[in-house]
């Protein structure tokens, strides 16, 4: 018997309303995302480092294949794998959009190119099939330096947030495990005159 189970399971509906529009909010949404993060086992850099790489690679257009990528530059570097997954929300249905709109402009400058594509009134997979190499190869190759600051852009804040609460959190239990000092001198006294503690 499980003491926390919902009375009433989500449907499948509910679940991925949840994901695009969380009930208790986007505030306390993100708290919990944050506390889920730093209380994973490791180190505050493997944390750090794993959820730099799932961003990174949320910056690349292999789109299907971002947990698989975050893992195997998680490994690589040895940074945790679970981190790494979590990064990949940095790739997002909201965020995609300025993402991809981003590294194909860096792609352009980098090549040369001018730029100028035919874009459609909707992007279909004909569309992407037809004009490969004038959409991917330019973000692919915006990709790869975007990414790469990326990784250091979110590597530091959560590096040092991680860390400033795993200390934070050993000196709070130290001092819940470790006695103040006078404390002692205050009992002795006390039991000496008879008052209570």
């Amino acid at each position: 018997m499980t003491i926390f189970r919902r009375r009433q399971p989500r449907t499948t509906s509910q679940k991925a309303r949840e994901l695009v529009w969380p009930s208790v909010g986007w505030r306390r949404a993100g708290k919990y995302f944050w506390y889920r993060i730093v209380r994973m086992p490791g180190t505050p850099y493997s944390i750090a480092a794993g959820l730099a790489c799932g961003v990174a690679v949320s910056f690349t257009p292999f789109l299907g294949i971002h947990f698989i990528l975050a893992a195997i530059f998680a490994w690589i570097i040895r940074a945790n794998l679970l981190a790494s997954a979590i990064g990949t929300a940095a790739g997002n249905p909201y965020s995609f959009p300025f993402i991809w709109v981003l590294v194909y402009n860096v792609g352009v400058v980098i090549l040369g190119w001018d730029g100028q594509l035919d874009m459609p009134q909707e992007i279909s997979w004909q569309f992407l099939l037809d004009n490969l190499v004038d959409v991917f190869v330019p973000l692919l190759v915006g990709g790869v330096p975007v990414g790469a600051a990326f990784w250091l852009i979110s590597f530091f804040p959560a590096w040092y947030g991680i860390e400033r609460y795993h200390r934070l959190r050993r000196s709070r239990l130290a001092g819940i495990r470790q006695p103040k000092a006078g404390d002692d001198e205050q009992a002795a006294g006390n039991f000496e005159s008879g008052a209570q503690p």
